[in-house]
């Protein structure tokens, strides 16, 4: 049944999917260690996405995206790991945007495109297919969370000016799945920085669908939060990856 289920999936995609993994950040809050190859269950971190993107059906090729300094550490990890589907280890740029840009480029005749942070290492295959799926809507979906806090908007003076409706916020997070054209559009149409894509795909005015990612889906970025992630890779892998 699952192969049917993908089977179909593929015919309504309707084309081939690249994905580009972006690990050319700074880990400036990681106190001297590069979050990119710290220690996870005995690999490095930016192998726990790539197996899962490599195993992914869906995905038909993958650009890994790294800083300056670690290109060839990266080429080396890929050359050694098994990584077929990777077709280039290429160099970021200086804002996230740039790098994505960069991976878009490398990337050859896909319809479709994810966007995945290698510092959320326990993204699944099941999250992937869900991004594909709600991406088929409207051309663009991000993998998200309901906000569980209660959120204050506060002014310089430390003082609460706003407190929005729980109800309509989420966390955004990655994978996030876009209409390749419609990505190359939205980095094109100018130069301002994002925190992520979908901020600029929003600026052209054209919707991106919400789909539920995972409260298991934590961006390491701090030491700390590397115990985090273990944590819940254990417990992924204990139930079969889902």
């Amino acid at each position: 049944m699952a192969a049917m289920a993908e089977q179909d999936l593929a015919e309504r995609l309707g084309g081939r999917v690249g994905a580009v993994l972006v690990a050319a950040g700074g880990s400036r809050r990681m106190g001297g260690v590069d979050k990119v190859f710290a220690p996870v269950l005995g690999q490095p971190l930016v192998s726990c996405s790539l197996d899962v993107l490599e195993a992914c059906p869906m995905v038909d090729e993958i650009v890994l995206v790294l800083s300056t300094d670690n290109l060839a550490l990266g080429r080396e990890l890929v050359k050694t790991g098994g990584w077929r589907k990777v077709r280039q280890v290429c160099q970021g740029g200086e804002r996230r945007r740039d790098s994505v840009q960069r991976g878009l480029d490398a990337l050859v005749e896909v319809k479709w495109v994810v966007v995945h942070d290698a510092a959320r290492p326990c993204v699944t295959a099941d999250m992937l297919v869900r991004g594909l799926e709600a991406a088929l809507e409207t051309g663009a979906a991000i993998a998200a969370v309901p906000v569980a806090d209660t959120i204050k908007v506060v002014g310089a003076d430390g003082v609460i000016t706003a407190t929005p409706a729980r109800s309509e916020l989420w966390a955004a997070q990655t994978p996030q799945v876009f209409l390749r054209e419609l990505l190359v559009r939205a980095h094109q149409a100018g130069d301002a920085d994002a925190t992520d894509d979908s901020v600029l795909v929003e600026r052209l005015g054209s919707p991106v669908r919400v789909f539920e990612g995972s409260v298991m889906n934590v961006k390491v970025t701090t030491p700390s939060d590397l115990l985090v992630a273990e944590a819940f890779l254990r417990a992924q892998r204990a139930t079969g990856g889902r």
